[in-house]
């Protein structure tokens, strides 16, 4: 605490330590405050001559708390304690990104009181975050603050990457957004070290420096949409499909995440890469859409296997034939 800080300021201070720790002590309230045990009852003091009710209770669990008939101030949160608090709100309900949902309205309410410095990045937060998970990952809501305050002024950031448990990296990055999808917080991000976009589990970011420098962001970033797009890159099989709808349809049946979409004579294009073709065949198989797998034998035998066993499903005295030859493929 600073030196100059005012009595009337302890006061306050020693009130909200006291509204925070029933009980506390006169030796455990100064050492708070950072002076001493006489001069923390004499801000108790101070706090009584403004009407405040502070008990003092004796006995070994004795202490300040504060009593019955106290108005409480209007809630004041840091921005982490904000972000924290939307973060929990945006893994746990679907709607709480939707204003007109009930969730979401009463977030919004909660949005519109608070200071312009913390509400801002909260806000930013919210427009790109996409449908939750059952369960996220959790993650540091300061670090998470930090960056999303470094997107909002657009300030380049160096911070500290764990890719193992062993592995960390320096990193410079101009943070672009910061989004939830599926099951992870991810930073979108270019990184001066590739020179290409990166998209960073936050859970992975150990430390967060905010530089002096700026960026120039990207006009009418499409944050979800950009994340998806990259995540579907860069696996091992690359996949090739031909899907005969029109675009309009693909976007309603097929995930974002599974790749990018291309108009092209006669259907939509599809291409994307993968590490679990078993997998993408299951996703392609759940739309009502006719497609063709073009590329990727990997795929083209994930696809085959996936229409033989609904053809089991619909032919059961052919089951034992077709699971005897997938056990001996395994």
């Amino acid at each position: 605490m600073r030196h100059d800080t005012s009595p009337t300021a302890r006061a306050l201070l020693a009130l909200e330590a006291i509204q925070a720790s029933p009980g506390i002590t006169a030796q455990r309230l100064g050492e708070h405050l950072g002076v001493t045990e006489r001069a923390a009852r004499r801000y108790v003091a101070i706090l009584r001559e403004a009407d405040l009710p502070i008990d003092s209770m004796t006995g070994p669990q004795g202490g300040y708390r504060v009593g019955r008939g106290l108005r409480l101030p209007p809630l004041m949160f840091t921005a982490a304690e904000a972000l924290g608090l939307v973060m929990a709100v945006l893994e746990g309900h679907r709607d709480a990104a939707d204003p007109t949902e009930l969730v979401g309205a009463a977030l919004s309410k909660i949005l519109r009181v608070l200071p312009q410095p913390v509400a801002e990045p909260v806000r930013r937060v919210r427009r790109t975050s996409g449908l939750p998970p059952q369960e996220s990952r959790r993650v540091d809501p300061s670090v998470t603050a930090q960056l999303v305050e470094a997107c909002t002024a657009t300030r380049r950031v160096h911070l500290v990457y764990r890719r193992g448990p062993d592995t960390e990296r320096p990193m410079e990055v101009d943070p672009w957004a910061v989004v939830l999808r599926h099951s992870r917080w991810y930073l979108l991000c270019w990184s001066h070290r590739s020179q290409a976009v990166r998209a960073l589990r936050v859970d992975r970011v150990v430390s967060v420096f905010t530089s002096s420098a700026t960026f120039t962001p990207q006009a009418d970033l499409d944050a979800l949409r950009v994340l998806e797009d990259h995540l579907s890159q860069g696996w091992r099989h690359d996949v090739d499909v031909m899907i005969r709808t029109e675009l309009e349809d693909a976007q309603r049946w097929l995930p974002r995440s599974l790749g990018h979409l291309e108009e092209v004579p006669g259907g939509i294009r599809l291409r994307a890469t993968t590490d679990n073709p078993e997998w993408y065949a299951r996703q392609l198989a759940s739309s009502p859409l006719p497609f063709e797998v073009l590329g990727s034998d990997e795929l083209r035998e994930a696809v085959a296997e996936q229409g033989h066993r609904l053809l089991d499903a619909a032919h059961p005295t052919s089951t034992t034939r077709r699971g005897t030859r997938a056990l001996e493929r395994v």
